[in-house]
């Protein structure tokens, strides 16, 4: 056990860098500014970021995140020192809301800056060992790289932000439930005609308990609320997750789990919880095979010396992947025949899943 810890140490330590959100008021000047909007379970600290300890009451806001033009995809540079725009994310502004209902009109002023029909909202949910800063600056790169269209939104849990903080991240996970819940309701209420979700690691635990809620709650059908769903890695014991779709009942229409053997991650994740695999590893789609998923394994394009355990947002190839993902799960519902030179790789179907196991030897299709 004692091994086992130091493992965790100098492996997930490197689970994601210490960012932290410096303000530069000029820096849309130079980058192109993205809004994100917040809801949060942390504790305020200074007044107007977020820390590690859980807060009883959600905290509502809007960070206007400057993505530099200088950057290859899927890269993100912290600032340090004195920033450079050029090359490193910062903020061009924060404007903090009171409770739900201002946040509400908020995002629904911004939502109504679009036409009917495609009033689209995109939720990110962070994973482990994450600051606020880390979830913010995340969304907003991938929505540069991935091009994705309406607003984007990030629902921050308070993790501990520590390689040792495994517990008390999935203590903060259940104890967001409630909150997440009530940020799907509130992304609706605002007037959003799609929402989609893309959890990372713990955050994609934390997105199946919330539509869990939903069901049991029978207010609204998870299936009607959402219409798409990415998870990232996902940080779910294999048999909690079959326990929760069955409560859940229907998935949403697009429901998609990048997976990798080599992610290092959740290999010790599993260790930590006397399990051989999660999913976001899982070896064998036929534990899985009454479910409609989509799986896609991202194994060949993990580097072998680092954790692996966002290779969907750092490679240029798999982001491509991504930012199909809505069109690949819709043609693979469809005849077999479609599926043809639509991804590279081996494409198999069990059941009710079908898994896409990518091959870098060829360029994505368009």
């Amino acid at each position: 056990m004692r091994f086992l810890l130091i493992a965790v140490i100098i492996v997930l330590g490197g689970c994601a860098p210490r960012s932290t959100a410096v303000i530069v008021a000029n820096a849309a000047d130079t980058g192109q500014a993205s809004p994100i909007f917040v809801m949060s379970t942390r504790q305020p600290d200074p007044d107007i970021f977020f820390n590690t300890d859980r807060s009883d009451e959600p905290r509502y806001g809007k960070y206007t995140v400057v993505v530099p033009p200088e950057r290859p995809a899927g890269q993100i540079s912290y600032p340090t020192g004195t920033p450079d725009t050029n090359t490193q994310f910062v903020l061009s502004g924060v404007d903090q809301y009171q409770d739900r209902s201002t946040f509400r009109q908020a995002l629904s002023a911004e939502l109504r800056l679009m036409p009917r029909g495609k009033r689209e909202a995109t939720i990110y949910i962070h994973g482990f060992n994450n600051t606020f800063a880390d979830g913010i600056f995340r969304i907003a790169q991938l929505k540069n790289d991935l091009g994705i269209p309406g607003v984007a939104l990030s629902f921050s849990w308070a993790s501990a932000a520590s390689p040792l903080g495994y517990a008390y991240d999935s203590d903060s996970v259940l104890a967001a439930r409630d909150a997440l819940e009530e940020m799907i309701y509130e992304v609706k209420r605002a007037g959003a005609d799609e929402v989609f979700i893309i959890a990372h690691s713990m955050g994609s635990l934390l997105t199946m308990e919330a539509l869990r809620q939903i069901a049991i709650a029978e207010k609204e059908r998870p299936h009607e609320m959402i219409s798409g769903v990415v998870l990232i890695s996902p940080d779910i014991d294999v048999d909690v997750f079959l326990s929760q779709v069955r409560r859940i009942g229907t998935l949403p229409e697009t429901f998609v789990i990048f997976v990798s053997a080599r992610d290092r991650a959740l290999r010790l994740s599993a260790r930590l919880t006397g399990q051989t695999s999660r999913l976001g590893n899982l070896d064998d789609i036929e534990k899985i095979a009454d479910v409609d998923v989509t799986l896609i394994d991202v194994s060949a394009f993990s580097d072998g010396d680092g954790l692996n355990h966002f290779v969907v947002g750092n490679s240029p190839t798999v982001l491509a992947v991504l930012s199909q993902v809505t069109q690949i799960d819709d043609a693979f519902s469809r005849d077999d025949s479609v599926r043809s030179g639509l991804l590279p790789g081996t494409i198999l179907t069990v059941q009710n899943a079908t898994e896409v196991i990518l091959s870098p030897t060829q360029s994505i299709g368009r």
